[in-house]
């Protein structure tokens, strides 16, 4: 079997009946990655050539651990894997090597996976763009002098162009959306605590940011959330998720799917993103579901403020010692030193009113899905943008005030830690690939991914149109 080309779940199939050997994936999996890496730079901390065949002739020698046993994964850079670097896209840590595996992690790990070595991501993962000083650019395969998106870009990349059969990043700020999105490729945002985070430091206050899966089939994405799911009894709000690789393939009932476009205006978006998205929400309708367009549901600026309030908050809580080592601080990208200054400058209260338009815009949501049961915004406001940009300074005119005032369009979902799953939609005249973010109430993980695979077997977008060699 073509390794690059096989979905997750046929190659598990085909490791336990014996058709193929760990060992012959692994070589197929290196010499791929020895073959495409280069141009692209999606996976970086490449372990050895020999330690990961011995590792993959134990595969074939042992018990199967689960469904990934054999299967080589890569792990984004912002999560620790023992015996592995953990730069995080900073000078401050490149070459420091993790003592253990993180939750998500070892359950990969205890699933079977073997782990190659990492996945490129931003400098602490800050910035939907994945570059940094450690290791470079990951370049668009669709196109190598584009953006890959992020942070999970090395991610998608690695999914996109075959090296990896299923991939994990993480999700603040449209992190496993927006490079899917741009990679034509399925990214998952799981309901906040379905996917447990590490139990250090505050496990009460900060509930942006989550893990989740990524992969080139819904199904392949519903098999490595489960694997990814399940409280920790040392954290403080796990929710026990459903079974979703075991419902995905039951069509899911007739979805009354609520579009939202630029939020009456509020949102800029560069030219054709729009088209191409109604353009999937009729396939949608096509077939057999009720498709409306929805007015803005609440006020865009409150959200936004309320967003970066809380992000910076956040940074700073996680950052902020990092800022006042003066022998570190300049190691800071500007994006970072930005939100840890905001962060350290606010007061209670400001935090609190922040909290209070997040709970606003949450009640709203609870009405919404009263009448509604997926929301659906694009999941980017610009098509990929050259590589050696920092950042969108503009879209269609309107200039953009913060680094990641250009991703607003993922903060209605993040904000509240709604699920989410990005599907691919297609390609724009310039040739790029764009995706939709399809958003239901928290704990809807498992019918989103139901709607996500009745899409794929209607579309097949990453399977039709992979990017060429």
């Amino acid at each position: 079997m073509d390794v690059s080309e096989s979905s997750a779940l046929a190659l598990s199939a085909a490791l336990a009946a014996g058709e193929v050997r760990a060992v012959e994936v692994m070589q197929a999996t290196l010499a791929h990655i020895d073959g495409v890496n280069g141009a692209v730079n999606a996976i970086v901390s490449l372990r050895d050539t020999d330690d990961l065949l011995a590792e993959a002739k134990a595969a074939d020698g042992t018990a199967r651990k689960g469904w990934l046993h054999g299967i080589p994964i890569a792990i984004k850079d912002l999560a620790n894997a023992k015996g592995l670097p953990t730069s995080m896209g900073s000078p401050l840590f490149a070459g420091q090597i993790a003592a253990k595996d993180e939750i998500m992690v070892a359950r990969l790990r205890a699933a079977g996976a073997l782990i190659i070595g990492k996945t490129n991501t931003p400098e602490f993962g800050l910035g939907s763009h994945t570059f940094n000083p450690v290791h470079g650019a990951t370049r668009n395969p669709y196109d190598l002098e584009k953006s890959a998106g992020g942070s999970s870009g090395g991610a998608a990349v690695a999914l996109a162009t075959g090296m990896l059969t299923v991939a994990d990043g993480s999700d603040m700020m449209g992190s496993l959306r927006n490079p899917a999105g741009w990679n034509n490729v399925y990214g998952m945002r799981p309901s906040w605590g379905t996917v447990p985070s590490e139990p250090e430091g505050d496990i009460f206050l900060h509930q942006l940011a989550t893990c989740g899966p990524m992969a080139r089939t819904p199904r392949d994405l519903a098999a490595l959330l489960d694997t990814m799911t399940g409280a920790d009894p040392r954290q403080p709000h796990g929710v026990s998720p459903a079974d979703s690789l075991a419902q995905i393939d039951t069509p899911p009932d007739r979805q009354r799917i609520a579009w939202l476009g630029d939020w009456d205006g509020a949102m800029p978006f560069e030219g054709g993103i729009l088209t191409l998205s109604e353009a999937a929400l009729a396939q949608m309708q096509n077939m057999g579901h009720m498709v409306s367009s929805l007015p803005a549901p609440f006020d865009a600026e409150r959200m936004w403020e309320s967003w970066i309030t809380l992000r910076s908050w956040a940074m700073a809580g996680n950052m902020g010692t990092l800022y006042q080592d003066a022998d570190k601080c300049g190691f800071l990208k500007a994006a970072a030193q930005w939100e840890i200054e905001r962060g350290l400058a606010m007061d209670a209260m400001t935090v609190h009113h922040a909290s209070v338009a997040r709970s606003d815009w949450f009640r709203t949501t609870t009405q919404l899905f009263e009448d509604n049961d997926v929301l659906v915004l694009p999941s980017a406001q610009v098509w990929p943008f050259d590589v050696d940009k920092v950042h969108p300074t503009e879209i269609a005119g309107v200039q953009m005030d913060t680094y990641h005032r250009w991703m607003q369009v993922v903060i209605p979902a993040g904000l509240l830690g709604l699920p989410v799953v990005n599907v691919p939609i297609g390609f724009g005249d310039n040739g790029l690939p764009a995706g939709l973010q399809l958003i239901g109430p928290r704990g809807s993980d498992a019918r989103l991914l139901q709607l996500a695979q009745e899409w794929h077997g209607a579309t097949e977008w990453p399977q039709r149109y992979p990017p060429k060699p």
